[in-house]
């Protein structure tokens, strides 16, 4: 039986809120309303967070301008902050009269003007959040702890600060966040930008200095606890914002799987990288997020599984965040795919290419003719074919930029790498200059990897971070990582439609019938889940259910010999390892000793049966596995892979999350370690792959349809026979949840 996770999809307040279609201030709906065949929604609610970012007035609430105060510094960053935005501050305090020279206001009532944006600092939000509300504030700011992330009683507290918040128009950011959204940013910069996501404020510290390096940020959203705006909101607000290349998250814990699958659907509709940071991969992570945000991390299969399915770039470093981001928020779309190695050494350049290759990354061979070019100004005896080898000479002088156009100019070639692995001036510098150059004037992506653990040299600092049109790296990994994510992506988008476009919106015929044999927490029998696949057009074999052993020899005449008897119950789920399945039977006397022998079994074993299933014996195809199971975070999950008594033990399985279409089911055999068999191994002729795929469709519109009912199914076996005879459901186990 597969593993599955056992759970209720998450009911969070603001996914209601889209579901009923209610409109609430500062949201922005796009579409009507509009809800799948399991009634989840299929639109999204965008809040309009223009004046979170850039209000018109900021209210701080507990303002101070004490000395020795924590809240004093708070207050004096908000007022530079406030004055930088050309926002008026409203400090509000009962015990002040004034803070830093502006008058200070004993209650939120008694605030002169509308509140766009107000912050929190008190101990006990929650009475300033309804006084906020009953003002008609728009956003609002908390940044205290001692919520969900401290355990049942902070989480029932955070759900009446969520409560609250729901009943108004007011939208809050946190618990439990920090200034990050108040952070000063550069102006002086151009290009498009990063928008950075985090729930952990630190951990957006190297992304937020790459400014340093000359690479623009637009926002920093610090999602804290999300007891309402979260980090799908964010998502949403920024993929709709022209001028930005790239949306860079930290992620603890999603608190909605459909928000958030809706939300990273925008960002690949409207080809806007999105790079994050998951964790949760281990244990570990999992137990330190969960006590650090007080949210699921959900199972990281499939959210690793949910990221490929949109096009979320997964990296796991916070220096592979910066990276992979700023390459995509710079970068242009690839004129082609290839990729070119160029070097001073043959040995940097076997080693970058041998890290390339084994990423996926293609680095074709150069043809007869541009071999040839380069070889006018590279020395006869040295590799040019890719990676191309210079001999370390040729940069010195006028050779060194003929090359690097010559590599750009030829048509396979859509990215230039060239890893540097320390400086050697004056040679280094002018190699670096001739590519700042080359890049200058080409539209194909140059990348340089500076390996000097030094970073002081003016080649570095100076001449290639100087260059916005040159990525430049410290390391072979993170410019490999990076490179590869570029051309997945512009490889994803182009190739991108939205699974939620044709979603079912209404039940099948299937649906009624199906839902006539669930019940709630009962197992079904073999013979009961196999009506459940019938309804649904999912093959079986010709079986007869009987109770007798002369019933069973007269099915088996029905069926057909050879037959494969089973024993059939709901308290069965591994028949084989009972000894209660026999195969291969030829003859009556078979049948009959074989039945007796089932039955016999199943009373020593005190297991109670409903029959003893006749069926087809079908023994040539491909054994796989197809089947459904519950997230936590994201409801239905749809699993292929492969099959049979090993399934537990080869775990080669590939997931999705409904909705996803005919192109995406077969993307997961093809991420099956297995896959070749289907293409058909020593001499065994080809998998009906098609069948596969469709039964794979007919088990997702199950999970959608049954969901609320259906918590397991398990179609183990599925025979998939030879290409052209279609594939068939050999055993079946569901359970209802």
């Amino acid at each position: 039986m597969l593993g599955s996770t056992h759970g209720t999809l998450s009911t969070d307040p603001r996914t209601a809120r889209a579901v009923a279609c209610g409109e609430r201030p500062g949201t922005v709906v796009h579409g009507t309303a509009d809800l799948d065949v399991s009634g989840r929604p299929l639109r999204a609610s965008v809040p309009d967070l223009d004046r979170f970012f850039r209000p018109e007035s900021v209210a701080v609430i507990g303002a101070t301008d004490a000395e020795g105060k924590p809240g004093t510094g708070i207050t004096r960053q908000l007022a530079a902050w406030a004055e930088r935005v050309g926002a008026r501050l409203l400090p509000v305090n009962p015990g002040r009269e004034t803070v830093f020279g502006l008058r200070c206001h004993h209650d939120v009532g008694s605030l002169p003007h509308p509140v766009d944006l107000a912050v929190v600092l008190v101990g006990d939000p929650l009475p300033v959040i309804e006084e906020l509300a009953e003002a008609k504030a728009r956003f609002a700011v908390v940044f205290a702890s001692g919520f969900a992330e401290t355990g049942a009683a902070g989480a029932a507290a955070q759900r009446r600060l969520a409560e609250a918040v729901s009943r108004s128009g007011l939208r809050l950011l946190g618990p439990n966040t920090n200034l990050n959204a108040f952070e000063t940013f550069r102006d002086d910069l151009q290009g498009s930008a990063i928008a950075l996501i985090t729930q952990s404020g630190h951990q957006g510290r190297p992304v937020f200095a790459l400014q340093e390096l000359g690479i623009r940020l637009s926002h920093w959203a610090p999602t804290g606890n999300e007891a309402d705006l979260e980090t799908a909101d964010f998502i949403g607000y920024f993929a709709e914002r022209p001028g930005t290349g790239a949306i860079a998250a930290y992620v603890e814990g999603l608190k909605d799987g459909r928000s958030f699958t809706l939300a990273a659907d925008r960002a690949a509709r409207n080809k806007v990288p999105l790079v994050v940071v998951k964790v949760g991969r281990t244990e570990t992570g999992a137990r330190t997020a969960a006590s650090h945000t007080g949210k699921l991390t959900g199972s990281d299969a499939v959210t690793d599984a949910v990221f490929r399915q949109f096009g979320v770039v997964r990296v796991d470093a916070l220096d592979q965040l910066q990276d992979t981001a700023a390459l995509l928020a710079r970068a242009r779309p690839p004129l082609a795919e290839g990729v070119a190695v160029y070097s001073i050494s043959g040995g940097t350049g076997a080693h970058f290419a041998d890290l390339a290759t084994a990423a996926g990354l293609p680095l074709p061979v150069l043809g007869a003719d541009k071999q040839a070019e380069l070889h006018q100004w590279i020395p006869g005896y040295l590799n040019v074919s890719n990676p191309i080898d210079n001999g370390g000479h040729p940069v010195g002088d006028w050779r060194g930029r003929k090359i690097i156009d010559a590599i750009l100019a030829d048509p396979a070639i859509g990215v230039l790498v060239c890893p540097i692995t320390g400086p050697f001036p004056p040679m280094s510098d002018k190699l670096a200059q001739d590519l700042v150059d080359a890049a200058e004037r080409t539209e194909k992506l140059v990348c340089v990897v500076w390996g000097s653990p030094v970073g002081t040299e003016d080649a570095y600092r100076t001449t290639l971070l100087g260059s916005s049109r040159v990525a430049t790296f410290r390391t072979f990994g993170n410019c490999v990582g990076a490179v590869k994510a570029y051309l997945d992506h512009h490889r994803f988008t182009a190739a991108y439609r939205s699974p939620f476009e044709d979603a079912p919106r209404t039940p099948s015929p299937s649906a009624r019938k199906a839902r006539a044999l669930l019940a709630p927490g009962r197992r079904l029998s073999e013979h009961a889940a196999k009506q459940l696949l019938r309804a649904y057009g999912i093959r079986v074999p010709r079986e007869q259910l009987v109770s007798s052993a002369a019933g069973a020899v007269r099915a088996a005449g029905l069926v057909g010999y050879p037959v494969v008897m089973k024993a059939s119950g709901d308290r069965l789920a591994h028949k084989s390892e009972l000894g209660l399945v026999q195969v291969g039977l030829t003859s009556a006397s078979q049948v009959r000793d074989a039945y007796r022998q089932l039955t016999d079994i199943a009373r020593y074993e005190g297991i109670a049966l409903d029959g003893v299933l006749v069926c087809q014996m079908v023994d040539r195809g491909v054994e796989m596995v197809v089947g459904m199971a519950h997230d936590e975070l994201f409801g239905p999950t749809v699993t292929v892979g492969l099959g049979g008594v090993l399934v537990e033990v080869l775990r080669d399985t590939s997931v999705r999350v409904p909705p996803f279409g005919e192109d995406e089911a077969r993307a997961m055999l093809r991420e099956l370690r297995g896959a070749p068999l289907l293409d058909g191994v020593r001499g065994a002729p080809p998998a009906d792959t098609d069948a596969l795929v469709d039964v794979v469709l007919r088990t997702q519109r199950m999970a959608l349809e049954l969901g609320d009912l259906l918590g397991e199914l398990d179609i183990n076996p599925l025979m998939v026979l030879p290409r052209g005879q279609g594939a068939v459901a050999l055993d079946a186990l569901a359970v209802c949840r």
